[in-house]
């Protein structure tokens, strides 16, 4: 009986929660030495007695660490980097995670930090920048009460790292001793000291470190590393491990992303919102209401970068536009399961599918550019123009998840320099008062005229079913009406376009061009449904 209650205690001591120390008040260190986690460790992370460095053994990955209690809130988290191996590209993660590393198995850990794990709830990460993983720094981070993780190396001035840490509850720190980084050791914890509380200010401390980033072709990498023409660069210096997925969807993302855009909470009736970045939908076998939207309009020249998570039960593809209509005027219930009806709304709707299958972990990446075109990439390869659209006014973006997409989340935006700071727009997306080209390509096998069409920023094109249709003007010698067909340039535009609604072609031009194969509108290149003779007063 004895033995049998001794048995019973040690499984109630493995079962039980192991409690740790909670999360620490601003100005407060524990008591508890920092060290790394002695168990939760990557298959190659090789640890001395002291806890207190880690080595990679081999590869460039599989090294994900965690510290072995909770960091508090301003306490610095500092590595010095003991050893660097430059046949490999990336460097270290730092980040957060709110799990405790004693109830993660160690097997479960995946090969990489981003994008594996922090797309993962409760996990937030990012990769330091190459030029700044030499031997012998020290690299100091922590997270303010606000959720803001900051770095500094060297006791340099404190550079916003990224935010969105849940403080709230306990977190650990993660580190992640990836590609050129091999080795690292712990050194003791710091309180930030007061002077670094407000270093200048972090806005300031942003736009000076974009700044030199512009000026230095050294300097122009972070989230999860680099950007493209970074990519080139490593191609030609340095081995990229190509089995990574870390390395190729890292190097797809800018230095800074910017997290204010979410998903609306305006959806389709069977898509659901997992958090404010990320939607999902059950695998349904019949049509499926799922358009979502961006929260705020879209600044002019801003890049969305998503992420979509598919099954493989079946070949499906994602929906995307944009739209003049205000999400928060619609019901869920307005939202079809076809988003290409919505075209015949009265609102600006402009709607094309992602013509290649999608994966998960596949990232694509949006932007309508000052010319009003809508350009989409695809892992980093440009998909060219999909459509041509009016932004003279606000437009939401939005999308619709089809067949095998479960998923997709914003992971982030991002401005040029110069549109940087720029309020969100409760105005026309790009300059209200400049006429704004549309478009510029061919119309097709048989249109082998350059389209070069200004609108008017006044003029609102909508379906011909709009309470007070309007079409667009066309530059012209003189302020009557008087535009030559774009195509034969000899008969005035006398045609509507449905479902576009746009006026740029004469009848005859119009007849010939609905026969066409794939017809669409030489502006928007919408699907030409019909043409329609229109006629004047005078």
């Amino acid at each position: 009986a004895g033995g049998q209650d001794s048995r019973f205690l040690q499984l109630l001591e493995v079962f039980q929660p192991k409690r740790y120390p909670p999360i620490q008040p601003c100005g407060n260190l524990s008591s508890f030495p920092l060290q790394f986690h002695p168990s939760t460790k990557g298959s190659q992370i090789i640890m001395d007695l002291s806890q207190r460095t880690v080595k990679r053994q081999a590869s460039f990955c599989n090294a994900i660490t965690f510290s072995n209690r909770p960091i508090a809130v301003y306490e610095q988290v500092r590595l010095k980097i003991t050893k660097k191996q430059c046949c490999w590209s990336g460097a270290l993660r730092l980040g957060f995670t709110s799990k405790d590393p004693s109830r993660i198995n160690p097997d479960s850990l995946p090969k990489y930090a981003c994008p594996d794990l922090v797309s993962q709830s409760g996990f937030w990460a990012k990769a330091l920048p190459e030029e700044l993983s030499n031997e012998g720094n020290v690299i100091s981070f922590w997270v303010d009460k606000k959720g803001r993780v900051f770095y500094r190396i060297n006791n340099s001035n404190p550079m916003l790292f990224f935010s969105g840490v849940h403080v709230a509850e306990p977190v650990w720190a993660l580190i992640d001793v990836y590609g050129l980084t091999r080795g690292v050791q712990l050194l003791d914890s710091e309180m930030v000291p007061l002077d670094c509380l407000r270093p200048r200010s972090y806005a300031a401390t942003r736009r000076s470190s974009a700044r030199r980033n512009s000026h230095d072709p050294r300097l122009t990498i972070s989230l999860c590393d680099l950007s493209l023409q970074q990519q080139e660069m490593h191609s030609n210096s340095c081995h990229v491990p190509q089995n990574s997925q870390n390395s190729q969807q890292c190097l797809l993302l800018p230095g800074h992303l910017d997290t204010d855009l979410q998903f609306h909470t305006i959806h389709g009736l069977h898509v659901t919102a997992l958090d404010k970045h990320t939607v999902a939908r059950p695998d349904h076998r019949g049509d499926e209401r799922t358009l979502v939207f961006t929260s705020r309009p879209m600044h002019c020249s801003e890049i969305v970068f998503v992420k979509v998570k598919a099954g493989v039960s079946r070949v499906g593809s994602l929906s995307y536009g944009v739209t003049s209509c205000d999400p928060a005027t619609l019901r869920p219930s307005d939202l079809p399961s076809n988003p290409e009806s919505l075209v015949d709304r009265k609102e600006f709707w402009a709607v094309c599918r992602v013509a290649v299958q999608l994966h998960s972990g596949d990232i694509l990446s949006f932007v309508v550019n000052a010319e009003g075109e809508l350009m989409m990439s695809h892992n980093g390869s440009s998909a060219g123009m999909a459509l041509c659209v009016d932004n003279s006014r606000p437009l939401w973006m939005f999308y619709g998840l089809h067949g095998s997409i479960t998923q997709l989340r914003i992971l982030g935006s991002s401005l040029p320099l110069d549109h940087q700071g720029s309020s969100v727009p409760s105005s026309p997306s790009c300059t209200p008062n400049t006429p704004t080209t549309l478009c510029s390509r061919n119309s097709g096998s048989n249109l082998n005229t350059t389209l070069n069409i200004s609108l008017n920023s006044n003029i609102n094109p909508s379906s011909p079913f709009s309470s007070h249709p309007q079409s667009p003007t066309f530059p012209s010698s003189s302020s009557s009406w008087s535009d030559e067909c774009t195509i034969c340039y000899e008969n005035m535009v006398d045609t509507v376009l449905y479902a576009c609604g746009h006026m740029c072609l004469c009848y005859a031009c119009g007849l010939k061009l609905k026969k066409m194969a794939n017809a669409c509108c030489p502006i928007c290149r919408r699907t030409i449904k019909d043409i329609i003779k229109t006629y004047r007063s005078t």
